[in-house]
């Protein structure tokens, strides 16, 4: 109840200074914030024994996904980085932790010899195969609430939100490249 009341005095204080504002919108983003946070959250917990972050892991997961549909060369940092949707920077940090660990490899681009490619060793396959059944229970676990209907709904919709926001980040990335509202004037 306090949560409740809590998220409708932030959207009453939201509304107050930008009336415009629909607070529906704002309930919707809460609530999705939130629930990414507790399945981030949970991810973690499921491999909790590994000493990786679930950050690593979903790189390690990644590769082998690249793996098991014929991309024997591996990927690239910017294609991690890419799927990831995470910086090239933090994913050259989780790459050298797992390099370290030994969980993956780097191996020169078989067709660009000034690239390099990341790929798994045998260690790396094997602590993703250990953790990926208990993994993907406890994802299955959370979404169980939703009807098969109600998941394909839910999927339509959040692939509509995806694209509508990657169209408004490379319209604005646009904007800034070309002077637009993040250029200051003197």
């Amino acid at each position: 109840m306090l949560r409740h009341q809590k998220r409708e005095e932030w959207i009453a204080h939201i509304r107050s200074q930008h009336p415009e504002v629909d607070p529906r919108t704002m309930r919707l983003m809460d609530e999705l914030r939130m629930v990414s946070h507790l399945i981030y959250q949970m991810g973690e917990s499921s491999i909790a024994g590994t000493d990786l972050s679930y950050a690593q892991y979903r790189i390690l997961m990644m590769l082998m996904f690249a793996e098991r549909t014929g991309e024997d060369n591996g990927l690239n940092p910017s294609e991690i980085s890419r799927f990831a949707g995470t910086s090239r920077n933090t994913i050259s940090s989780l790459i050298r932790t797992l390099e370290t660990d030994g969980y993956i490899e780097r191996q020169l681009d078989s067709h660009d010899r000034r690239k390099f490619n990341i790929t798994l060793t045998e260690g790396g396959r094997q602590l993703v195969n250990e953790n990926v059944g208990r993994h993907m229970k406890i994802i299955n676990e959370i979404f169980r609430t939703l009807s098969p209907e109600e998941m394909d709904q839910l999927s339509e919709k959040l692939h509509k939100l995806n694209d509508r926001a990657l169209e408004l980040k490379e319209r604005n990335s646009a904007s800034a490249d070309i002077g637009g509202s993040h250029a200051t004037s003197k």
